[in-house]
């Protein structure tokens, strides 16, 4: 979708994107890639470390640098520390959206986290950060904006899942129970919205490069291999793809929802769309 995702870079102009998770990642990715379709970001992270998480979190150095990262497109940018599990964050953070950007159009609930562990082993703090980040979290992003969205009567909702929120894996009931929670909200919002012109929709990744995944203790979990390497990480995934790669690439992703928010998708709303390289057919 490179290049493609979307006709021209003026495609969006005018438009002011609200997007979670945003100081790396797929959060990053996609803001860079609503920036060069024209749209204006706000880009909001909370650049904290969870107790429960096994990977370094963003810095707000991180979430400074993707401020002027996206400002080198062209378009405005504000950088929001920002807790999404947090209502009185979340409503602050849609009210300076719109008191600097001018407006809001699209919303991007990409903020989320990660850890593993058999059901019957995980820790309450797991299971609580888990659901509070990826689920609640998300929730409280769409009731501080769908409001706005709604007094305009159009807008674009784009909810990152997952594969994980299409079907179960092991070891990961908590991430896969709160990425199927991110499909329902998607599928009930859009039934109560689309009267409003707003369209509701789904990403779901397959294992992509980012620091979620990108670390030692993970390469050996996710390939049972001690002392595992990103090669062999590598290898795992090109077993499990239908397509011949290894990484999805993060741009992919960010191209996908460039897509839904766009006017080619106007009449598309509370689907679950896969990026995964045919993971899902395996």
């Amino acid at each position: 979708m490179a290049g493609g995702a979307v006709r021209g870079a003026t495609a969006l102009e005018g438009k002011v994107a609200l997007i979670t998770g945003a100081a790396r990642g797929i959060g990053l990715e996609t803001a860079l890639a609503l920036a060069r379709a024209g749209a204006d970001v706000a880009l909001l992270d909370r650049c904290a470390r969870c107790a429960s998480t096994p990977y370094p979190a963003p810095q707000p150095q991180d979430l400074q640098r993707a401020e002027t990262a996206v400002e080198a497109t062209g378009r405005r940018a504000i950088a929001v520390r920002a807790d999404v599990t947090v209502a009185a964050d979340m409503a602050a953070a849609a009210a300076r959206t719109l008191s600097d950007l001018g407006g809001l159009d699209i919303v991007v609930c990409n903020a989320g986290i990660f850890s593993w562990g058999s059901l019957w082993e995980l820790t309450e703090e797991q299971w609580d950060e888990t659901i509070d980040i990826n689920l609640k979290g998300v929730w409280l992003t769409l009731k501080a904006t769908v409001p706005y969205l709604i007094e305009q009567r159009s807008g674009r909702i784009v909810l990152i899942s997952s594969t994980a929120g299409l079907r179960g894996d092991p070891d990961i009931s908590h991430y896969s129970a709160s990425k199927h929670g991110v499909i329902g909200l998607m599928r009930s919002l859009a039934t109560e919205v689309g009267e409003y012109g707003i369209t509701v929709n789904a990403v779901c990744p397959t294992r992509l490069k980012t620091p979620m995944v990108t670390f030692g203790a993970y390469y050996e979990r996710a390939t049972g291999r001690p002392r595992a390497t990103e090669s062999d990480l590598a290898e795992v995934n090109r077993k499990e793809h239908l397509l011949p790669v290894d990484f999805v690439p993060v741009r992919a992703v960010a191209d996908a929802v460039v897509w839904l928010v766009s006017e080619e998708a106007s009449f598309i709303t509370g689907t679950a769309l896969p990026v995964d390289a045919g993971e899902l057919l395996l």
